[in-house]
């Protein structure tokens, strides 16, 4: 980057908030108790050499496995050919004593918990303990691989274990959220939503969610901080033949609103595990990429930031079913549905559900890849509640596909990768909806029902 972009940047923000406060803004009182904010990003680098992780196709795997050591950071898979975007940490901290959140988004297929553990570590002793984190992976499959410690996932998509992969990934997320920290002023936050039907297709022949809700974070003066967008989106507009670390679809959005704006775009994925991009291949990057960053451009325009005086977290831990493979589901409707393969500890035996809230605008968090039709249950259920309800797919762990149990019999790659049954999707779907209603102080109706999330044969769900 040049000597000048900063200067740019800086002055972008400058024109902005003199034209808002001509259009009639003008700077907002002083409000002691109201939320202050900061934003900031970092280089996510990887050493030299490191593979990428999303595919398992041949492709990008190597034709015999690395056993003699030429490559230092790769073992199943053969080594990114270098950049072809700039990838991201890009962190925005919202603080209304005594509750700070950190969210960072990544250009990342995915996070284990393991590695969420392992930034909150060093969060807590760079002096940030006590922060609540949130860190969504935007789910390229270009981005880098190796850093997540699982035997079953390094083989299937991400690559051996690397540790000095994992600790730079950890260490430009921490330096993200340092800096975001440090920049922690007086703001106002506003919300709004637009429709972006046709980028999109559904693997399962279901309705889709076209939304893309924009959370706008600006100074008093109305000089922008941040801007946070959630839609869901695969991260495969850059195909397997692509061998260069890229954001895809997602992360040239992102680019393009930074460009703009002069400040940290962070991207969330949405319930994204029925949904594939509408196209593939470079021209369909670059066209998906002006389409999603208008439309965040659209809602940034109809957002009107106000003071806001309450930050709402909570959160739920929920034991699962064990973890196991349908045969039938990954192989053919030919095969008994008893056929299934116990992964023993290659999964976690619980999840991790969060809810946060800040104005009119509420996300609940996902440890992996939620059907669309869950994720459009839990926005209906929480209407009456926020008036912007947004899914935070594949944040803080990762653990496979969540379907419906109507759809849970469908043999297809998304049924194959739900590996907890089929009802863990709409117990963490109810989860969400109870904890949505829990940080407005009310009771939810699905709270009446007997055992919500029991996976007994006999259970509700």
């Amino acid at each position: 980057m040049s000597r000048r972009a900063p200067r740019l940047a800086a002055a972008g923000g400058a024109l902005l908030a003199v034209v808002a406060t001509a259009a009639g803004a003008g700077p907002a009182p002083a409000c002691p108790d109201c939320l202050r904010a900061g934003a900031a990003t970092a280089a996510l680098r990887a050493p030299a050499g490191t593979p990428l992780g999303g595919y398992g196709a041949l492709r990008r795997r190597l034709l015999v496995p690395d056993v003699l050591g030429r490559h230092p950071h790769a073992f199943w898979f053969k080594p990114a050919a270098g950049e072809r975007d700039r990838l991201l940490a890009r962190a925005l901290v919202l603080e209304v004593p005594p509750r700070r959140l950190a969210w960072v988004t990544v250009d990342l297929v995915a996070v284990d918990r393991a590695f969420t553990r392992e930034v909150e570590r060093r969060l807590a002793g760079a002096g940030l303990s006590g922060t609540t984190l949130i860190v969504s992976a935007s789910h390229t499959h270009s981005g880098p691989g190796a850093f997540v410690d699982s035997t079953l996932m390094g083989w299937l998509a991400m690559d051996r274990f690397d540790p000095t992969v994992r600790d730079m990934l950890a260490d430009a997320v921490v330096e993200a959220v340092r800096r975001a920290d440090a920049a922690r002023a007086p703001a106002l936050v506003g919300a709004a939503s637009v429709a972006a039907p046709g980028l999109t297709r559904s693997r399962l022949g279901r309705p889709l969610d076209p939304e893309v809700i924009v959370l706008k974070v600006v100074r008093r003066t109305g000089a922008p901080v941040a801007l946070l967008w959630n839609h869901a989106i695969h991260g495969t507009v850059l195909g397997p033949r692509s061998l260069q670390l890229s954001g895809d679809v997602m992360g040239v959005a992102s680019a393009e609103l930074e460009r703009e704006l002069g400040v940290p775009v962070l991207f969330v994925n949405g319930a994204v595990g029925d949904v594939s991009p509408a196209g593939h291949g470079e021209r369909a990057v670059a066209e998906l990429g002006r389409a999603l960053a208008a439309a965040a451009r659209s809602a940034w325009a109809r957002a009107r930031p106000r003071a806001v005086t309450r930050l709402e977290v909570t959160r739920r831990r929920i034991p699962l079913p064990p973890a196991r493979l349908s045969l039938r589901n990954c192989a053919g409707r030919w095969l008994p549905r008893s056929l299934r393969v116990p992964l023993g500890g290659l999964f976690s035996a619980d999840a991790e559900v969060l809810a946060v809230a800040a104005g009119d605008a509420a996300w609940v968090t996902i440890p992996g890849e939620l059907q669309t039709a869950l994720g459009l249950a839990i926005k209906r259920e929480a209407r009456s509640l926020f008036e912007h309800v947004g899914v935070a797919g594949v944040s803080n762990d990762y653990l496979g596909y969540f379907v419906t149990p109507e759809d849970y019999d469908r043999p297809a790659y998304v049924t194959c990768a739900t590996v907890y049954g089929p009802r863990a999707g709409t117990c963490l779907a109810d989860t969400a909806v109870e904890l949505l209603h829990g940080l407005r102080g009310r009771r939810s109706p699905l709270t009446a029902l007997p055992r919500p999330c029991d996976f007994s044969p006999g259970g509700t769900r």
